[in-house]
C-alpha cells in the first residue's frame, strides 16, 4: 500500500504535522491484561476529569450548560431513529427524512431564512463552509473576519481556506463597547471583499446592535454577509434574515444536545435567498408528493456535497453528518414551541444579568467588561490577578468558570468569558461570586 501511494513509511503519510507535535517514542501501553482489570483501570484514569455534570459550569463560548426536557432523549432513542444512518433510499426512511424536514423548516422559521440544510459537524465546519461559499459565488478572493468571533472557530476557518488561496483580513473591535469597529469595517470595504463574516452575540456575548447597518455596508461593495448566531438568543433577538443577512451558521448544540466533552454537535448553516441554495454544502431534504398525488413524501434534494454524485466537483468534502442531532434539535424546539422558547431567553437574560451585576460589586473586578448590551455570557475583567490564574484557582473549588481571554485577544487586559443560564440558580451564582472573593 505504501508503495501504491509513493511513499516509503507510515511516518511519510503525516509529515505535513509539525515534529513538535510528534510523540517521537512507542506509546506507554502495557501488555494484554484480564478485561475487569483494563476496566478498572480506564475507569481509574476516567475520573482524573472534571465534567460539567461533577462541577458547577459557567464556560461558554460554543458550548453550553442547558437543560435537557426529558422527552428528547425519549424521543431520540427511538431505533428507527437511533440506528438510522444517510437516506439514500427514500422508500424505506420516510420517518427519518420527514424528521430532517421539520427540522430545516423550524430553523428556517428560527433564523428568518428561506434555506437550511440538514445539517453540518458544527458551528467551526459551518462557518469555515460558509467563507468559502461567499468566495465561490462571487468569485473574489478576499474576506472579512470580525475579530470578536471565537478564537477556535477562526482557527478552522483558516484552516479551511488556505488550500483555496484565500486571503482572510480582520476587522477590529471597539475595546470599550465590544462591538464591531465600524470605522474600520468601512475602511475595509473593497470591492475586492466576498464578504464579511461575524457572530451576534460576538464571542463576549455582546450584542451586535449595528448588525443592519453592518450587512449594508457589506451588501453596497458587493459582498455577502454571514452571521454566526447562538440559536438560543433569538428567544429575544431578531432574527438574522430581518437584517438581510445572506447566509446564517451557528450551533445547535443549546437546542437539547449535551455538552459531550466538546462534540459532536450539530452546525446550523442556512441561505436567506433560494437563489443561494444550490451553493451550499450538505444535504437538503425536500417535500413532494407519492406518485399519485396522494400523501406526501420526502427525499434528499440538491446534494451539491455528495460524493456518490458529484464527486470531484462537490461543493463540499462532508459526508455522513449529525442527523440524529438534528432531530434533537427539531424535538427541542417542538417541544417548547414559541411561547416557551421566548420565556426560557428571557430567564437567561435575567439570570445573566443578574450575575453580572453581582459580579461586578466585587473588588477588583469590572463586570461587565464592555459598555455593549450582553446575552447569556459577558467578560470579567481583573485588575490584580491573571485570567489563566483565576480559571485554575475557580476549577479548584469546583467550578468551570473564567476562561481565559487575554491569550486571544490584546488590548483588553487580563480577563475571562462567564456563561449564565436557565441552569443556575441564585445560590450557584452565590457560589461563584463567593469564590471568585476569594481567588482575584
Amino acid at each position: 500500500m505504501l508503495r501504491k501511494v509513493g511513499v516509503s513509511s507510515i511516518a511519510d503519510l503525516f509529515s505535513d504535522i509539525p515534529k513538535e507535535f510528534a510523540l517521537n517514542r512507542r506509546l506507554a501501553i502495557p501488555e494484554g491484561q484480564p478485561e475487569a482489570t483494563v476496566r478498572r483501570e480506564v475507569t481509574k484514569r476516567l475520573g482524573i476529569n472534571r465534567a460539567g455534570g461533577d462541577s458547577l459550569c459557567f464556560l461558554g463560548g460554543g458550548v453550553w450548560p442547558h437543560y435537557i426536557p426529558a422527552a428528547v432523549e425519549s424521543i431520540l432513542s427511538r431505533q428507527e431513529f437511533y440506528t438510522s444512518y444517510t437516506p439514500y433510499q427514500p422508500e424505506i426512511s420516510q420517518g427519518m427524512l420527514q424528521a430532517l424536514f421539520e427540522y430545516q423548516s423550524l430553523m428556517c422559521d428560527l433564523l428568518g431564512t428561506e434555506v437550511c440544510n440538514s445539517s453540518m459537524y458544527d458551528w467551526a465546519s459551518a462557518s469555515a463552509e460558509a467563507v468559502r461559499m461567499a468566495a465561490r459565488v462571487k468569485g473574489r478572493r478576499t474576506f472579512l473576519v470580525a475579530e470578536s468571533i471565537g478564537p477556535q472557530r477562526l482557527a478552522v476557518i483558516k484552516t479551511y481556506v488556505e488550500p483555496v488561496g484565500l486571503t482572510l483580513k480582520t476587522v477590529p473591535f471597539d475595546r470599550k463597547t465590544g462591538r464591531l469597529d465600524q470605522d474600520a469595517l468601512s475602511k475595509s470595504l473593497t470591492a475586492d471583499v466576498a464578504g464579511l463574516y461575524l457572530e451576534n452575540p460576538n464571542f463576549f456575548g455582546v450584542i451586535e446592535q449595528d448588525a443592519e447597518t453592518t450587512m449594508d455596508g457589506v451588501h453596497r461593495v458587493g459582498g455577502l454577509g454571514v452571521v454566526g448566531i447562538d440559536p438560543m438568543s433569538l428567544s429575544v433577538l431578531r432574527n438574522p434574515g430581518s437584517y438581510s443577512a445572506d447566509i446564517v451558521v451557528g450551533e445547535g448544540q443549546p437546542l437539547g444536545i449535551p455538552m459531550n466533552y466538546g462534540g459532536p454537535h450539530v452546525g446550523i448553516f442556512s441561505v436567506r435567498e433560494m437563489s443561494l441554495a444550490r451553493s451550499m454544502p450538505g444535504r437538503l431534504i425536500g417535500m413532494t408528493t407519492t406518485k399519485d398525488g396522494a400523501e406526501k413524501a420526502f427525499c434528499m434534494v440538491l446534494q451539491t456535497r455528495e460524493q456518490h454524485i458529484r464527486r470531484e466537483n462537490a461543493s463540499s468534502n462532508i459526508c455522513t453528518n449529525q442527523a440524529l442531532l438534528a432531530l434533537a434539535a427539531a424535538c427541542y424546539l417542538s417541544l417548547l414551541g414559541k411561547g416557551g422558547f421566548t420565556r426560557l431567553g428571557e430567564v437567561i437574560l435575567g439570570n445573566s444579568h443578574y450575575a453580572a451585576g453581582r459580579v461586578g460589586e466585587l473588588r477588583g473586578v469590572k463586570a461587565p467588561l464592555f459598555e455593549g448590551h450582553f446575552f447569556k455570557e459577558f467578560v470579567v475583567g481583573y485588575e490584580g490577578a491573571r485570567a489563566k490564574d483565576v480559571h485554575e484557582k475557580l476549577g479548584a473549588k469546583g467550578i468551570m468558570a473564567g476562561y481565559p481571554l487575554t491569550e486571544h485577544f490584546s488590548g483588553i487586559g487580563e480577563a475571562g468569558g462567564y456563561c449564565v443560564t436557565e441552569v443556575h440558580s441564585s445560590d450557584d451564582i452565590s457560589r461563584l461570586t463567593g469564590a471568585l472573593k476569594e481567588v482575584v
